[in-house]
């Protein structure tokens, strides 16, 4: 198909005019595509941090179960009714004050009938001490018979016998006699009663009167296994300490740190086999009794302290079949997935041990988006806040004020 041109236009001038108006046509046309073509997507928003570097202790954590370092088991020790209860509950008691009273009469009429016997029994061995005083210079003379002065003295030694028995049966019916006033073993917190007024109490009883726990110093229980210990143990020889001086901090149930430090009381003797742990005892000071036993806690024993150690929150790191990964946001915000080798987690921090500098900046939301190579929108890091510290916020936010009609 060829092209003919009109006469008008058929010389030279006239066919750059026309070939002319042809382009200018043409990129019209283009410029209207463009026009109406789509807008290239936005950059994706990332939140970014700062690798961190700072001196890092290196710590291990154990949960712990708070227990009295002596928790005296009071049981009544002779039968009786109870009359008394002499403490009140949940307060501190002091060592020999009196707890419980049981009904005493009994034991005090068996106290008066053993001090009768043992006067009967005293009375048999003045006379019998009197007639072996008699017979033994007849004796020594032949005026009595060998068999009279032994039958003294037999008389003589079986009373004394007697009055040991009488005395003992006396000492025992004193002490049943104090048995009906129950004291306190120790001093420290006692325990809601489990006994009534008019309850019929008796050693043989299943159920204990109550608990007195000491519990300053507190002990605190947890497991540790062989692994752990053998790292503690190490790290204590490494700095010339024993394992029983290590420090160790207690964290409480509602995260804040227990002012006194503690230390390593009782390391069990063998591995238990059925959980492949050892258990350990720490004391804790404990003088305003803040501590109670039954409570739960996190041990924590600082093993060294890191040097300049590289640091960034744990929700930036993805572990993706063994390897850990960080997208890095360089000075032109394109993102580059570079692998890291990671050390302890440090709370909701990790410590990286090779692969970042320090002040290079790292996603932590938004690592789905980080492409290797992609441009995106970097903003500062906004750690999210404790439940707790939200809702003290919001209580302490006033009101705000209802609109008028």
């Amino acid at each position: 198909m060829s092209l003919t041109l009109p006469p008008r236009v058929s010389d030279r001038y006239g066919r750059r005019q026309w070939i002319a108006g042809f382009a200018s046509l043409g990129l019209l046309a283009l410029a209207a595509c463009e026009k109406h073509a789509p807008p290239a997507p936005p950059a994706p928003v990332v939140q970014v941090a700062e690798v961190a570097q700072r001196d890092v202790p290196i710590y291990m954590e154990w949960i712990g179960a708070l227990d009295g370092n002596v928790n005296a088991v009071i049981r009544p020790q002779v039968t009786g009714y109870l009359i008394k209860q002499h403490y009140r509950e949940g307060d501190l008691v002091k060592k020999g004050q009196l707890l419980f009273e049981i009904d005493a009469r009994t034991f005090e009429a068996a106290l008066q009938e053993a001090k009768g016997v043992r006067a009967q029994k005293q009375a048999r061995v003045d006379t019998t001490s009197a007639n072996l005083a008699r017979i033994k210079p007849l004796a020594a003379k032949n005026a009595v018979s060998q068999k009279d002065l032994d039958d003294a003295t037999g008389a003589y030694q079986s009373s004394r016998a007697e009055l040991e028995a009488a005395d003992a049966n006396m000492q025992t019916a004193k002490l049943n006699l104090g048995f009906t006033k129950i004291t306190s073993p120790v001093t420290g917190i006692a325990g809601i009663a489990k006994a009534q007024i008019g309850d019929l109490l008796s050693p043989s009883s299943p159920t204990e009167l109550t608990t007195v726990s000491v519990v300053d110093p507190i002990k605190v229980y947890f497991n540790i296994s062989e692994r752990e210990y053998l790292k503690v143990a190490n790290a204590a020889l490494a700095s010339g300490k024993k394992t029983e001086n290590v420090p160790l901090e207690l964290i409480l149930v509602d995260g804040s740190t227990y002012p006194h430090e503690g230390k390593v009381a009782v390391l069990n003797r063998q591995v238990d086999v059925n959980t492949g742990t050892f258990k350990v005892a720490a004391l804790f000071p404990n003088p305003n009794n803040l501590l109670r036993p039954g409570q739960y806690g996190k041990v924590r024993a600082t093993m060294s302290v890191a040097k300049g150690a590289l640091l960034v929150p744990q929700r930036a790191v993805t572990e993706m079949q063994g390897k850990y990964l960080v997208a890095v946001v360089g000075a032109d915000n394109k993102v580059d997935v570079r692998p890291v080798s990671v050390g302890e987690r440090i709370g909701s921090e990790w410590l990286i041990a090779e692969g970042l500098k320090p002040g290079e900046r790292i996603v932590v939301e938004g690592t789905q988006k980080a492409r290797p190579g992609i441009t995106v929108d970097p903003k500062p890091y906004e750690p999210p806040k404790p439940p707790a510290a939200k809702a003290q916020k919001e209580a302490n936010t006033p009101a705000t004020p209802a609109a008028k009609e």
